[in-house]
């Protein structure tokens, strides 16, 4: 499988740890890959867990409690029966699982979409579609992070991901499905449902005019891993739209989505530093907005 470019990262308050262990527990085919503890951050120590759902990579920080999940991104579940004749029953298995003390956002049963469906929020709060995907479409990943456009950004997932895939490269778009007249509060010809590719990696969209009380913020962000420094330049002019968002690699783009942009080197360096090097490179990150490797490695080095 090639390497996943962008990689969810979840903001936890202190359960990271407890969470990446129930998710692996729950998920086919599922481990958690590394855990480190970041000394002296502006929330204390922070756990910083790498782990990976079904062969999808995902990240995890206690941070502190400063955000919460919501439903603006949430992750498809997609069970094909094509692919796995025990796909309905593992849909129900999952579904069961993340019930536990979860709360339904969409009932489980059939919709015109889709012969069985279900919208949950887990008990950390972060929420998954379960769906039974029509094996005769083109194939999808089990996985697919979605973001829900709602509010001042509702009818905007369109331009959002025709943005996102002039951005990106290795792109194209999936599906594309509108809304029909007759749906208010939804605008006729606004997006229901898209999905695409940004680095080969499927995301999906839709717009919502529905009244919601949240929006996209910092509890999930969308790490992208980079090779070197001109990547991170790039990544960070494109995207970065909100000067107050930029810190430690995080920025925010014009329509609120939360990106990391980070160097593939930092993970090595978190992964096989010593303690004393840790501390430098947290103090060093620690006063930037964008990146600088050079600066990151010879802090590192104790150059």
């Amino acid at each position: 499988m090639s390497e996943q470019k962008i990689v969810p990262h979840l903001w936890f308050n202190n359960e990271a740890n407890e969470a990446a262990q129930f998710y692996t527990s729950i998920f086919p085919d599922s481990k958690t890959i590394s855990n480190t503890t970041i000394h002296d951050t502006p929330s204390g120590d922070s756990d910083l867990v790498s782990f990976n759902l079904a062969g999808y990579s995902f990240m995890a920080i206690n941070g502190g409690p400063h955000f919460t999940f919501n439903p603006s991104i949430s992750f498809f579940v997609n069970f094909d029966p094509s692919k796995d004749e025990n796909a309905r029953e593992n849909l129900l298995q999952l579904w069961e699982k993340l019930s536990q003390d979860g709360t339904p956002l969409m009932p489980l049963q059939e919709y015109p979409f889709s012969k069985l469906y279900g919208w949950i929020q887990d008990k950390y709060g972060l929420t998954w579609q379960l769906i039974l995907t029509n094996p005769d479409g083109e194939d999808r990943p089990f996985i697919v992070p979605s973001m829900m456009f709602v509010q001042d950004v509702s009818g905007k997932a369109e331009e959002a991901s025709d943005f996102y895939l002039s951005v990106f490269h290795n792109t194209r778009r999936g599906e594309i499905a509108r809304y029909p007249a007759g749906m208010e509060p939804e605008k006729e010809g606004n997006l229901m449902f898209t999905d695409f590719t940004l680095e080969k990696q499927w995301f999906a969209a839709m717009d919502s005019a529905q009244s919601h009380d949240f929006t996209f913020n910092e509890a999930v962000s969308l790490l992208i891993q980079c090779d070197n420094q001109e990547e991170i330049d790039y990544y960070w002019e494109k995207l970065s739209s909100d000067p107050n968002a930029e810190q430690c690699g995080w920025l925010k783009d014009k329509y609120g989505v939360s990106w990391q942009v980070w160097p593939k080197i930092m993970a090595e360096m978190i992964a096989n530093g010593s303690s004393e090097q840790m501390e430098r490179i947290t103090k060093a990150f620690l006063k930037m907005k964008k990146f600088d490797i050079e600066k990151l490695v010879e802090a590192y080095q104790n150059k």
